[in-house]
Order: C-alpha cells, then structure tokens, then sequence
C-alpha cells in the first residue's frame, strides 16, 4: 500500500490533473465504478486502477489490469469528486477517427463548459450518431468533468480534435450536408428533410457558431421557441436536434 504523498507514483497522477501533464504523458485519470467497467468494455486501454485501502476488493474483476492500493490520505489528493467511491484508473489516450460509414456527425466550436460537452457526447451516443469532431476553443475532453458528464459514452463514441473550417471541406466531398445551428437568416428545423449524411454544428455558449463556419455551411437552421426565453442551453440545443436528424 502506498501511503506517502511523495512517492513517484502518487505525484505523476497528481500531475494527470493538469493538461499539459496529460497531454506530455498521453494519459487520463478517470474515478468511479460505473466508468471503470465502461472502460473496461471498451476498446481503450487501463493501465492501472487505484484503490483506497478499505475498497472492496471482489468488486474487481479483472486480472489483467495492474492494481494499486494507496492509503485515504493518498486518495484524498487524487480524487475529484465530493464522495468517492475509492477506485479509480489511469487510461491511456487513444487516436479516433470517424467511421467510414458515418450518416450523422456532430460537430462543435469552441464549447466551453464541461458539463456542457459530456451532456453532448452523452446525447449523441445515446441517439446513435456516428462521432463528434471538436473544433478550436473546446474544453479539453479529458477534463474530469467532461468525462464524468458522459456517463460512459466518453468509451463507446469517435471523438476527435479537427480545424472545423477544413474538416467542413473533406465532409462535403464525402457528400455530408452541413447545418449549422443559428438565430438569423436560418430555416425552422421543423421545416427541413433530414439527408442521407448530415453533420450539425453547434456554437460557443455565448456568441454561437463563428461567421466563417456559418457562411460555410449548406444550410443555417433554429429551433422554433414558444414561450418568452431568448435561447436554449446549447446542450439542451443540441439534443433536440440530434433527436430530429435521427427521427
């Protein structure tokens, strides 16, 4: 069992917690039982799971992972979370890429709030799209938050980092119809027909889809709103329409 703060171990996971540190090491630190298994079922790769000293250990059915025991203390510093529940892991980062037959592709500009974004991948997993592309100023998708906020989906859906503008480019050659999601100069989403392969995009909580990327787009499309709000939170935005292009 580790107990002490400074040992090498305890003070690279530490380290994870920041970006730049996951980027440099090309690993995450994920917590919790339910993301665990959903790692686990995936095709990414555990390297190591974290216990606390008093955690169940027959909860763990793997053999091929290597375990580590670290005392309270020690787990205290790594978690996250307000109650933890004493197990987490150490998963190592992987490239995605879109399906070559992917219909249904969200994409996303500078999405900034984390539970904003774990919302969406969630969303999209759960109404069977084919990826997510992540365009520049989104939050990192290794954010603890972002992670939590999926619920699992994080494991199960293509997520990738593109330049939004040229990425648009490749899409249309590939036949995909690009929406982009606006308040002005748009078609109700109500009155549009669903192509065969559409990409959505959607904006930055504060200012929306960026000028460049809208002019760029086959098609500006709204939610209609009845009652008397100016907008919808763009997770909320964004479930309704992935629920219309999948219908």
């Amino acid at each position: 069992m580790i107990d002490s703060l400074q040992n090498k171990k305890v003070k690279y996971w530490n380290k994870l917690k920041r970006k730049k540190d996951r980027m440099k090491n090309g690993s995450f630190l994920i917590e919790g039982e339910h993301l665990l298994e959903e790692a686990i079922n995936s095709d990414w790769t555990v390297k190591e799971i974290i216990i606390k000293n008093d955690y169940e250990r027959s909860l763990l059915q793997t053999e091929a992972i290597p375990v580590t025991e670290v005392s309270e203390k020690v787990f205290t510093t790594l978690t996250s979370t307000e109650t933890p529940q004493g197990i987490m892991a150490e998963v190592e980062m992987k490239q995605s890429k879109v399906p070559e037959n992917a219909r249904k592709l969200v994409l996303l500009d500078a999405i900034q709030d984390p539970g904003n974004l774990g919302t969406m991948i969630r969303t999209a997993d759960a109404l069977g799209f084919d990826g997510i592309i992540l365009g520049r100023g989104c939050v990192d998708l290794f954010n603890d938050k972002v992670i939590r906020s999926t619920q699992g989906s994080f494991f199960h859906l293509p997520i990738l980092f593109k330049d939004l503008y040229s990425e648009m480019d490749a899409l249309k050659e590939d036949g995909f119809s690009i929406w982009a999601t606006a308040l002005r100069n748009a078609v109700s989403i109500e009155e549009q027909s669903v192509p065969e392969k559409v990409a959505v995009i959607l904006g930055n909580e504060g200012n929306g889809v960026q000028a460049s990327l809208l002019e760029k787009a086959d098609q500006s499309v709204y939610i209609p709103i009845k009652g008397e709000a100016e907008s919808l939170n763009v997770s909320i935005a964004a479930g309704i329409m992935m629920y219309k292009i999948q219908l």
